[in-house]
């Protein structure tokens, strides 16, 4: 790592106001050093290419704009500030278009070298989204891959579970400076990440959340990682986002497909067409990236031949066995399919009032055997046990 003096020439150029990642990888190889930028006369920097307004912003940069950062740095034994020059920068995010020049990093920062998968989706997933996150995320860590999102709520967040209760190490790669957590509900979840993983961004202390830094901050997710795996999104998502960066970026692109009926699954079934590895098991991902993981492991990593609920030995103990339920509960559950389904064809179809219907529904919610999917529709959940 940089020492100290050499630290502060690289966070006081990120302050420069108009320097991005581009840019400042762009004066680093005319002037070979931040520092060298910094002292630079103003008629030097134009000539490297910056406008007036630049250059003036650059020299007009404080040494003092460093001071939180450092601060920041020497607050804890766990933080690091880590530079593009460094070797503990994570060698497949510096080979991506526009890398980071300076990472912000709280937990373990060797893992940002150990191999990854990213795990994104959407935000309000249903039922079988948070499990297939979940589920995936836990045997996948158990079989030696880092999972790397991005701390939102929904598939970020189950993911993210799914390996810390694996006893796995995760990376949660943030939009905001590492002083703060976004969403605030994830507070003890990236409490935990940060113990048993690390938080990772490229925006100095105090970045406040900011819409434009999502997308961003989705090329780093996907530049971590050797492949980038996507469960439930609709057509306009982040998500989706994260998936081209990741082909852009020479890495594989997995998603899981799911019902035609279901808006979540359509960004999926789009870059399935596009091109992306349709998965099914947690196995059909190892067999795809195995040769990098062997690189990275020393070791085969041969499909086991297990589905991801067999081989995390999954159990839901909040759904009751259908052997519990009376018959027009019954009737219900053998009038739906596992696509959503409006009330008002279970009513013709069971021949039973709106009402009986709607309260069935209800408990068959609360006992875990189906989901409200909006637009009063419901989809009929994968049981626990056989019907």
């Amino acid at each position: 790592m940089k020492s100290a003096n050499e630290l502060h020439h690289w966070i006081q150029l990120l302050h420069a106001p108009g320097i991005g990642p581009q840019r400042y990888a762009s004066l680093l190889q005319s002037f070979g050093s931040p520092q060298q930028v910094l002292t630079a006369a103003a008629s030097d920097l134009k000539k490297a290419g910056l406008s007036e307004k630049l250059a003036t912003g650059i020299l007009n940069t404080s040494k003092e704009t460093a001071n939180t950062d450092l601060d920041w740095l020497s607050a804890a034994s766990d933080h690091y500030i880590i530079t593009i020059e460094d070797t503990e920068y994570p060698n497949l995010l510096r080979q991506i278009d526009s890398p980071p020049p300076v990472l912000f990093v709280h937990g373990e920062v060797s893992l940002l070298n150990d191999p990854q998968l990213a795990i994104v989706g959407s935000r309000n997933p249903t039922q079988g989204g948070r499990e297939n996150a979940y589920e995936f995320a836990r045997f996948l860590a158990r079989n030696g891959l880092c999972i790397t999102s991005g701390l939102a709520l929904g598939i970020d967040g189950f993911s993210h579970k799914g390996a810390l209760d694996s006893k796995s190490p995760t990376i949660a790669v943030t939009a905001t400076g590492l002083d703060r957590v976004y969403p605030a509900r994830h507070r003890d979840l990236a409490h935990a990440i940060s113990k048993q993983g690390a938080i990772v961004t490229e925006y100095p202390v105090g970045t406040p959340v900011r819409a434009q830094h999502f997308p961003r901050r989705n090329r780093i997710i996907s530049g971590l990682s050797v492949g980038t795996l996507v469960i439930e999104a609709a057509i306009k998502s982040g998500s989706l986002i994260t998936a081209r960066y990741a082909s852009e970026q020479g890495r594989e692109v997995f998603a899981i497909p799911g019902s035609i009926h279901n808006p979540l699954a359509r960004g999926c079934h789009q870059l399935i067409r596009q091109g992306a590895k349709l998965v099914e098991t947690a196995e059909h991902i190892l067999e795809e990236i195995s040769p990098a993981l062997e690189t990275f492991l020393g070791k085969s990593v041969a499909s086991s031949g297990m589905n991801p609920q067999a081989a995390t030995g999954k159990e839901n103990t909040q759904t009751t066995s259908t052997d519990q339920l009376d018959g027009d509960q019954r009737l219900i559950l053998q009038a739906m399919g596992y696509d959503p389904v409006p009330i008002d064809i279970l009513v013709v179809q069971t021949g039973l009032t709106i009402d009986s219907v709607s309260s069935i529904l209800l408990i068959l919610e609360l006992h875990g055997h189906v989901e409200a999917c909006g637009g009063g529709q419901y989809i009929r959940l994968k049981p626990s046990v056989p019907a």
